[in-house]
């Protein structure tokens, strides 16, 4: 039996025009026309027996008659003498029955109303049934629940974690909106899987309050950390500069406004090369050997690189006449290269890229790192589903590169098993603005973007999904932006984000645009692949809530007993690590 069985005597009003999505329908009751509402759900007849439309209310206009035809009409469109007009756009088909399953919800149409199809608002009891219909065909057996319908409170809102997470998502809202509870709440349902495998790059240690078994919290290694020689087991993780690709090598190292620019990168390239070789040579991996790049991830030793580039800075070499002696080819062509190479290694900031000796410059170093970012919770040695790494210490010049080069060890990892081996992960982008921005304007922001932007193209051919978050979607890369198919988009005051936003959304869905300034905190407008209604949900609350930062200032200004701890702030400037 169908969920929405209406009698004619309770129809809103008949089909007065189609076009596509959209439809017109006359509503003749103005008390009927008075009960509705912007956004609210109807449902249409079809000509297909079995088959209801579902529609979104878009537009409701009551019109004088001698004003029908300039007024409240749109361009191109052809005038109504009716009073009472609503615009619907169509966005589904409810089928009786699919083969064995009754009450099935589909995002296609297959057919439009005839006119003077009957209309009818979903409302009460028929409202209920529908949302609960939406709520199980979204569902499995582990299903993703985001909280429950605004249009509906008692139907709580499921939305597909297979679709979510391999077609990308992006996550946007102004400061204070809710995007950190959303992904939360996101993270809280990924972390009780069974082999859950997630990574967080959390910028301002927001996270560091989600606790259980499938959390792993890691933090990028502090001037402190390095003296103390803590490694992974302590949490605390490295990112030796041997990880870094060469592009990202000659972005941090060589200056390009230098004139020498070029005989510098490429001086250092053999540099490199000639040291990893050393590397291998010493440890007998003779395999690795034949075959290794510069872009091998094999340990070499900066000072061997070092020491080769001073011996050409002042390289003497045989005259032309005997007994002669002339400057050599790159003689104080690098010596830029030498001070920003021996300044960065010496910059207690950079610590986590030039670890103790000891400490990540091994061999089997690599795979204990991986093993732990990417392994999964059920990996032999595996910590946890889902790693949260803080990246709240690291200069801000150099974030994107640092961040980039994570999200290029999971990419790459992913990309080089074997098909049917690889074990998907998905990457958590918290404000990603920082370090996908739109506008490059340094090596490191540039290298951080080509990275994402090859894992937003080709990610899902190697199980790899982005959940890009940001409170400024206008700021972030547009093409990484673009790959996004799902959107949970909370309250956005600015003009530039909503441009954005609206972008996203199908035609039929332009108006939901106009929603994105006045969703309230914690409510979410969710378009895309990976939910059959686009609509608003109340996300719930997480059962852990993130250190979001924000701070009753009028409560604390009103607290006598309140204090800043000053000292303790102005020493870990000082020593450029959190005193706690």
């Amino acid at each position: 039996m169908s969920i929405l069985d209406f009698a004619d005597e309770d129809a809103l009003g008949c089909v007065q025009s189609v076009d596509t999505t959209t439809v017109i329908v006359r509503v003749d009751d103005v008390e009927r026309l008075r009960a509705l509402q912007v956004n609210r759900l109807v449902a249409l007849r079809s000509s297909l027996a079995g088959h209801k439309l579902i529609g979104v209310i878009h537009k409701i206009t009551r019109t004088a008659i001698e004003e029908s035809k300039r007024a409240d009409v749109e361009q191109g469109e052809e005038a109504h003498p009716e009073l009472n007009l609503v615009r619907i756009t169509l966005i589904g088909t409810l089928l009786d029955k699919d083969g064995a399953r009754s009450n099935v919800f589909r995002r296609t149409l297959e057919t439009v109303p005839e006119i003077d199809a009957h209309c009818f608002a979903m409302e009460g009891e028929h409202l209920t049934r529908f949302m609960g219909v939406i709520s199980e065909v979204t569902g499995g057996a582990q299903r993703l629940s985001l909280g429950t319908y605004t249009l509906d409170p008692n139907a709580e809102a499921y939305i597909n974690g297979n679709r979510l997470f391999q077609r990308h998502a992006l996550v946007v809202g102004s400061t204070g909106s809710g995007k950190s509870w959303t992904t939360a709440r996101l993270l809280e349902q990924v972390a009780e899987l069974d082999s859950a495998n997630a990574i967080v790059f959390d910028m301002h240690g927001e996270y560091a309050s989600m606790q259980g078994d499938g959390f792993v919290h890691l933090r990028v290694a502090g001037p402190g950390d390095i003296d103390a020689r803590k490694t992974l087991a302590d949490g605390v993780l490295h990112l030796p500069y041997w990880l870094m690709s060469y592009e990202a090598l000659v972005s941090m190292f060589v200056d390009r406004s230098d004139q020498n620019a070029p005989n510098q990168a490429m001086v250092m390239s053999r540099a490199i090369i000639d040291a990893k070789t050393r590397f291998l040579t010493a440890g007998n991996h003779n395999e690795i050997l034949a075959n290794f790049t510069i872009d091998s991830p094999v340990p070499f030793a900066i000072s061997d690189v070092l020491t080769e580039l001073d011996r050409l800075n002042s390289e003497m070499v045989e005259g032309a006449r005997a007994g002669t002696e002339k400057q050599g080819e790159f003689h104080s062509k690098l010596s830029r290269l030498i001070q920003r190479l021996s300044g960065k290694q010496t910059d207690r900031r950079l610590g986590f890229l030039y670890p103790a000796a000891g400490v990540a410059d091994d061999y089997a170093w690599l795979d204990q790192a991986v093993t732990l970012l990417l392994g999964g919770r059920s990996a032999k040695g595996g910590r946890g589903g889902v790693k949260i790494i803080d990246f709240s210490e690291v200069p801000s010049d150099i974030l994107p590169l640092i961040v980039g080069m994570v999200a290029r060890l999971a990419f790459l990892v992913q990309q080089w098993s074997a098909q049917g081996t690889r074990h998907p992960v998905a990457l958590f982008c918290d404000e990603a603005h920082l370090y996908i921005p739109q506008d490059a304007n340094s090596g490191a922001a540039e290298n951080a973007i080509a990275t994402f932007e090859r894992i937003a193209k080709e990610g899902r051919k190697y199980g790899v999904g982005l959940v890009v978050i940001s409170q400024r979607p206008a700021e972030v890369n547009r093409t990484v932006v673009s790959q996004c198919n799902n959107l949970i988009a909370m309250r956005l005051t600015n003009g530039d984000d909503q441009n954005v936003v609206r972008r996203l959304l199908p035609d039929s869905l332009g108006g939901f645009g106009d929603l994105l300034p006045i969703l309230d905190t914690g409510e979410a407008l969710v378009v895309g692949d990976a939910i059959l209604l686009p609509t608003r949900i109340r996300i719930a609350k997480p059962v852990n809530e993130p250190l979001s930062g924000t701070i009753d200032f009028w409560d604390r200004w009103a607290d006598g007993s309140a204090a800043a701890a000053l000292e303790k702030a102005v020493e870990s400037w000082r020593r450029q690590t959190l005193i706690k």
